[in-house]
């Protein structure tokens, strides 16, 4: 096993980085495509929508099977880990929802491209903040790890 892994409880922290950059990725190139009206750029974001489509997937069911084995505590549990779910679900569905449109309107929608290119970034957004929610269970409360005695309770500034 690798020795950085060595300490993970599950592999979710090892795939959400792809989704990340991905979708990042393709909200970028779907909007220089439409701010520049080039439809090269509509294709490169096609298929890195695509594969950051099927990376979300591995990454939201990794974090789905993952959940009941973070050993955090239940306050811990309320004030991060659960909006962390919601956001990347939400995220999912979002993204899922542009993912289908840019398939069934191969690469770029002609109709409702701001449209579009709006629930790109509102995917980017909800993405964002859940991955920082993820980062704080992670850096803070060591979820995922077993590197710190567990579970660590809930930071007073949070309370």
């Amino acid at each position: 096993m690798l020795t950085g892994a060595q300490h993970l409880q599950n592999i979710h922290p090892l795939v959400v980085h792809f989704p990340i950059g991905l979708l990042v990725g393709a909200a970028f190139f779907y909007f220089m495509a439409w701010a520049f009206k080039k439809e090269d750029l509509a294709k490169t974001g096609f298929w890195v929508l695509l594969l950051g489509a099927l990376s979300l997937a591995v990454a939201v069911g990794t974090g789905l099977y993952a959940e009941q084995g973070v050993m955090v505590a239940l306050d811990v549990r309320q004030k991060l880990l659960l909006p962390h779910k919601q956001l990347m679900i939400a995220t999912a569905v979002i993204c899922f929802i542009t993912t289908l449109w840019a398939i069934l309107a191969r690469p770029f929608p002609k109709k409702g491209r701001v449209i579009f290119i709006i629930l790109l970034l509102a995917m980017v957004g909800a993405m964002t903040i859940g991955a920082d929610f993820g980062g704080r269970l992670v850096y803070d409360y060591n979820a995922g790890g077993n590197a710190c005695p567990q579970p660590i309770h809930l930071k007073e500034e949070l309370k």
